[in-house]
């Protein structure tokens, strides 16, 4: 609505956001690079989402799309809880759909932060959590460098950040969360902005993400 009424966007424009939000256009740029993402659905109603948990299977990962720090996330084991999580995440989603992932369980969680100005990507840093996937990034652990991934993980993990970075559109930080589990690497999500973990990696490097996130946003 602000770009509409002629606001100007700095950064990463409402389209690239939408890219990596809406989770049939952020599938449609995981289908272009070859990345999988968990098997996953999108639901507005009680039957939308046991028609979804029913086709992939419990446990699932529910959350609301387009809300900050990982509000109302919650795993849920049968269909009772699906149905009561659903009457309670009206009130945080509003008109947005809820997203139900495929739970992977004993999988590691990895963390990146990275720029892109449209062209090239440089990546912050590459984090490894120490709780298994699952537990909410917000109250995890995490390791900079990571301890149990080898090399051709972290490569491929640097890769598939190029190819989401690029593919979104963005502008500025962008943070992007994997699972990998039976030596596969899934993209559990993007988040198209500054994540709760760049003061860190900005510490640990010496490299002021947020300062360069705000010169690309300002060109």
């Amino acid at each position: 609505r602000l770009k509409a009424a002629g606001v100007p966007i700095l950064g990463t424009s409402p389209e690239a956001i939408d890219a990596a939000e809406d989770r049939q256009a952020f599938g449609v740029v995981l289908e272009r690079a070859g990345l999988p993402a968990p098997a996953h659905g999108t639901a507005r109603s009680d039957e939308q989402a046991l028609a979804v948990a029913g086709r992939i299977g419990f446990p699932v990962l529910v959350r609301p799309s387009y809300v900050l720090g990982g509000r109302a996330m919650e795993i849920v084991y049968e269909q009772r809880d699906l149905e009561r999580y659903m009457r309670e995440a009206v009130k945080v989603s509003n008109d947005s759909p809820v997203l139900l992932d495929r739970f992977l369980n004993d999988a590691i969680e990895v963390d990146v932060d990275c720029l892109c100005d449209g062209e090239r990507v440089v990546i912050g840093g590459v984090m490894e959590h120490i709780e298994e996937a699952g537990i909410h990034s917000g109250d995890s652990s995490c390791t900079l460098p990571p301890i149990t991934l080898g090399p051709d993980v972290i490569a491929n993990v640097k890769e598939a950040t190029e190819a989401i970075a690029r593919g979104t559109g963005v502008r500025g930080l962008i943070n992007i969360q994997f699972a990998y589990v039976s030596e596969n690497l899934f993209v559990i999500e993007a988040n198209p902005r500054a994540s709760r973990t760049v003061p860190f990696v900005s510490k640990a490097t010496g490299v002021q993400l947020a300062k360069a996130a705000v010169m690309i946003g300002l060109g």
